[in-house]
C-alpha cells in the first residue's frame, strides 16, 4: 500500500504517517546512512527528526539529501549540543545559536522545515526556553525564514501541556506507546529505557489523554518518538504486558491517537526501514493492539481507545473519529472550542446518522456505550 501523509497543524505541510528517526546513523558509516535514508525516501517517507548534534552524521545526512532537500521535511533541534564532547541540551544563546548554525551548514541548506525546541522536560527547561532569549531566536528565525514552524519536543505531559498552551508551538514531538500512556503523568518515562522495570497503572493516564486532546483542540500536531519503547515492547522479556506487541500494534496505537500525524521509527538497516513501512500493508487484524492490553479493562472499560474495532458502520460513521471530538467537547461542556464543532461537522457522517443497531458496541472490547456517545454528540456539537 503506498504511504499516507496527514496534514501538519496549520503549517501547510504533510507528513508521511511514518517517518525516519535517525538516532541510529550516529557513529554509523556514510554507506549506512545513505542506504537507510534513500530506503526511507523510496518507500514514501517524508519527515525525520535529526538531533545529534555530531558534525559527522549531519554532514552524512546532509550528503545524502544534495539535490532532494525539498523532498523531506526535517525536524531539526535547537538546543541539542555536545558538552565537552557528550550529548546534551544548552539554554546558553550563544552555544544554542553555533550548534543550529552547524546543523545548516552540514546540511547545506538554508532553512529547516519544524525547528524543534529541544527537551521541555521540567518546568525550568520551560521557563529557560519560553521565558528567556531562546523562544525569541526560534521566533526570529522563523520571520527570516529559517525554519518554517516552531515545534518542542518533551517526554512529560504536564510540562508539554504548558508548550501547547503558549499558543507558539504548530508540533509537538511526543514519547508515546501503550506502556507510556498507563505511567502516572509525574513518571519519567526515559527510566523505562534503562534498567527500571516499566511498572505502570492498569488504566490510561488522564494527563497524556488530556495532552492529545489538547493538541487537537488547539491544532498542535504531534510526531511521535519512543514508539516501540525501545524495543522493550517488542520483547517478550521486557514487555510489561507479559507479551510483546509487535511493530504493527505500536505504530497503529500511536497512529490512533487524537493530534498524532506521524510515528518517527529510529532505523539502522534498510530491513529495518521496510519493516516499519511494512505497517501500510498490514490487515486491521495484524494492527489490531487490543488484545495485549484487553487484561486492563478495568481501567479501559467505557472509553473509547480510538481502535475502530466497532467499523465498519452500516451508516458510514467514523466512531473513533466522533469519539475523539466528542471527548475533547465533555472536558468543558458549556465552552465548546468552534475548532472542534467544526471538524465535528465535517465529518462526512456524524453522530446523528447513528441508527442504533447495536452492531458496533457487539464488537467494542472495552464495552463503550457507542450509541448513546452517538446521540450525545449529536447533542453537543451540533
Amino acid at each position: 500500500m503506498a504511504m499516507q501523509y496527514r496534514p501538519i497543524g496549520k503549517t501547510g505541510m504533510s507528513a508521511s504517517v511514518i517517518g525516519l528517526g535517525t538516532e541510529h546513523l550516529d557513529n554509523k558509516p556514510y554507506e549506512t546512512v545513505e542506504t537507510v535514508i534513500n530506503t526511507a525516501l523510496d518507500q514514501g517517507f517524508n519527515i525525520m527528526d535529526l538531533f545529534m548534534p555530531g558534525e559527522t552524521v549531519r554532514k552524512n545526512i546532509g550528503r545524502v539529501l544534495e539535490g532532494r532537500r525539498d523532498k523531506v521535511l526535517i525536524q531539526g533541534h535547537i538546543g541539542s549540543t555536545d558538552i565537552n564532547e557528550q550529548y546534551d541540551k544548552s539554554r546558553d544563546l550563544p552555544t544554542v545559536k553555533k550548534y543550529f548554525e552547524n546543523l545548516l551548514r552540514c546540511l547545506n541548506t538554508d532553512y529547516i522545515d519544524l525547528g524543534m525546541l529541544f527537551f521541555i522536560d521540567s518546568d525550568k527547561d520551560f521557563s529557560d526556553v519560553f521565558e528567556g532569549d531562546i523562544l525569541r531566536y526560534a521566533q526570529d528565525l522563523k520571520k527570516e525564514g529559517r525554519i518554517r514552524a516552531i515545534g518542542a519536543s518533551s517526554h512529560n505531559p504536564l510540562v508539554a501541556r504548558r508548550v501547547v498552551e503558549t499558543g507558539v508551538v504548530d508540533l509537538l514531538m511526543f514519547s508515546i506507546n501503550p506502556a507510556f500512556d498507563m505511567a502516572p503523568a509525574d513518571t519519567d518515562v526515559l527510566d523505562y529505557l534503562g534498567d527500571k522495570a516499566m511498572d505502570f497503572e492498569k488504566r490510561l493516564d488522564i494527563d497524556r489523554a488530556a495532552l492529545y486532546q489538547l493538541c487537537e483542540e488547539r491544532g498542535v500536531a504531534i510526531t511521535v518518538m519512543k514508539t516501540l519503547g525501545a524495543g522493550k515492547l517488542l520483547s517478550a522479556k521486557h514487555s510489561p504486558f507479559g507479551r510483546p506487541l509487535t511493530a504493527a500494534q505500536c505504530i497503529h496505537y500511536a497512529l490512533t491517537r487524537p493530534a498524532v500525524v506521524s510515528t518517527l521509527i529510529g532505523c539502522a538497516t534498510a530491513e529495518q526501514v521496510r519493516e516499519a513501512a511494512d505497517y501500510l500493508n498490514k490487515s486491521d487484524a495484524e494492527r489490531d493492539y487490543t488484545a495485549i492490553i484487553r487484561d486492563y479493562q478495568g481501567g479501559f472499560k467505557g472509553r473509547c481507545v480510538y481502535c475502530n474495532h466497532c467499523l465498519p458502520c452500516p451508516a458510514g460513521i467514523n466512531i473513533a473519529g466522533v469519539h475523539k471530538y466528542l471527548d475533547i467537547a465533555l472536558l468543558d461542556e458549556q465552552n465548546i472550542p468552534p475548532s472542534i464543532r467544526s471538524h465535528y461537522r465535517d465529518l462526512e457522517h456524524r453522530g446523528s446518522d447513528c441508527v442504533s443497531c447495536g452492531s458496533c458496541e457487539g464488537r467494542c472490547p472495552f464495552s463503550v456505550p457507542v450509541i448513546k456517545n452517538m446521540k450525545k454528540a449529536a447533542a453537543l456539537l451540533g
